[in-house]
Parts: C-alpha cells; structure tokens; sequence
C-alpha cells in the first residue's frame, strides 16, 4: 500500500438513497494504492451497492465520488469487478481463454478479430492466475474455483486500478477461497492495484487486509480489523450486544453478522474506530 500517491478512489459526503429509504450517507474514504478493505455488514446495509455506484450502474443522492481523477461511469478501464462465484451450463462451448478475452474486447460488438497481441496478453492472464494448464477447456466443466480464477484474469485485463470484488469465495470449499484470496493479494501487490471486497467471511482475507469498512444501518466505520472488529466498537455500532469471539485463529462475531438487531434502524454513532458515519436507513 502507498501512501505517498494520490488516492485512487475518494467518496467524500456521500449519500445513497432510494426514495426514502438512506442506505448510507455521511460516507468518507479514501483509497490508496494498493490497499486492500474489506466491506463488512448485514444483508441490505448497501455493501453491493457502494460496488454498483463505483461501476456507474447508481448514482449518489448527493456528495462526491472521484475515482483516479475523474469521475465514475460504466464501461471505466481503471475499474475491474470479480463477481459472485456462479456456475456455468455444462454445454457451453465457449473455452476458458475465451472467457478471459472478453475482458480484452468484450466491450466490442462482436466476437472481436483474433490476433497475436491478444492471444500473448490472454496467456499472459491465464499465466498470471495459474490457469494455464486448462486454457482450452471447456468453461461449463470447470470447478468454481477454477472459474473464479479465470474471472479474476477477466477483471485484471484493462490492467485496472481498483478491484472491486462483490463475495467472490461465496459457495466456495475453504481451500478455493484461501487460493482466490491468496491470488487477490498477489496481483494486487504486483500490480499496486486496490482491492475493495464485499464478503459475509472475513477470515479467508484477513491476513491481507489493510482497513475494514463497516456498514450497518446507514451507519458505518471504517479503520483497521484490530479497531473495528472488536466487540465494544460493533456493539457501538449496532447499539445492541454484539460479540467478537477469537478462536483457533478466526473471527467470530456473534449479532450483527446475522443481520441488524431487533429494531436495527436504531445504530449508534461515535466509536474508537478511525471513521464514523451516520444514516436513516430504515
């Protein structure tokens, strides 16, 4: 992570609603290079949602988002996106190389015109994964693991300055979300790309992760794992018990992961975290 550049990413003020209903707003952050945060918080807190405004599918109710110097819209190179782990039908014919060159062209109309210069920047994609050894196969008999490495090759082919990454291990065995991890975190040290990733499961990502951005309730912190994930900063946040369990090496957390409390509009501001947020979600 550098400090010493510009930050690639910077909300300031930032609200988003629908009609009456705030899933955040007050919302501030900025995103260095090749910072890695984990986006935390119960079903319907806006975590997807902060994604899908960064890809330019939403638009804020008010405040500013600027991302590399400019603002957001669909379609920008210096964002990539790694979705949820889906499957793919068995009969399709189209092979793991071509699913990685359509992060090259498939912005474009059409297959696109095969070329050599494509053809070295897909195997260098594939290299960069470790996803060589099944480059022609068929996508539709691949695991999910090994789909979401090709799908992190796709993300990585404008050679992005965020990553954003929406529960990517979701429905993965335990061994593939510690090797997507595990991958995630190399590219983005290579390539000093920034990494935000939504997850339900932080301990996979845990030992890479720089800061934690937590949202509950319109509500947010954002801080270190060590400052936010703790069971008096949660509690806080929540106004309601929540406890944070350490065991064998994991994070437990116990009330807010399950969703809100009861009455779970009602959240606290103020906490030993970096940030704080307020917000009117209901």
């Amino acid at each position: 992570m550098s400090g010493n550049q510009p930050p690639v990413l910077q909300l300031h003020d930032a609200q988003l609603r629908f009609g009456e209903r705030v899933l955040w707003h007050g919302l501030n952050i900025d995103v260095h290079p090749g910072e890695f945060i984990a986006i935390l918080g119960p079903n319907g807190s806006g975590k997807t949602s902060l994604l899908k405004t960064l890809l330019g599918q939403y638009r804020l109710h008010s405040g500013t988002v600027e991302l590399n110097g400019h603002e957001v819209h669909r379609g920008d190179p210096d964002v990539g996106y790694v979705p949820q782990q889906r499957g793919v039908d068995r009969d399709t014919p189209m092979r793991a190389r071509d699913l990685v060159g359509m992060g090259i062209d498939g912005h474009r109309w059409g297959t696109g015109w095969p070329s050599r210069s494509k053809r070295r920047q897909v195997d260098e994609l594939l290299a960069a994964v470790g996803a060589q050894d099944y480059a022609n196969e068929p996508v539709g008999t691949l695991s999910g693991g090994e789909l979401q490495r090709l799908r992190l090759a796709q993300a990585l082919a404008s050679d992005p300055k965020i990553l954003l990454c929406d529960e990517p291990l979701l429905s993965l065995d335990i061994p593939h979300q510690r090797l997507v991890a595990h991958l995630l975190n190399e590219q983005r040290r290579q390539r000093g790309t920034s990494v935000l990733f939504v997850t339900h499961e932080i301990n996979p990502i845990l030992p890479y992760v720089d800061r934690v951005l937590y949202i509950a309730g319109g509500h947010f912190l954002v801080g270190k794992p060590e400052d936010v994930i703790t069971t008096e900063a949660l509690s806080d946040l929540f106004q309601s018990p929540v406890e944070v369990v350490r065991a064998a090496g994991r994070l437990i957390i116990v009330g807010g992961e399950d969703g809100a409390p009861a009455g779970g509009a009602a959240v606290a501001a103020g906490t030993s975290a970096t940030a704080t947020g307020t917000g009117g979600a209901r």
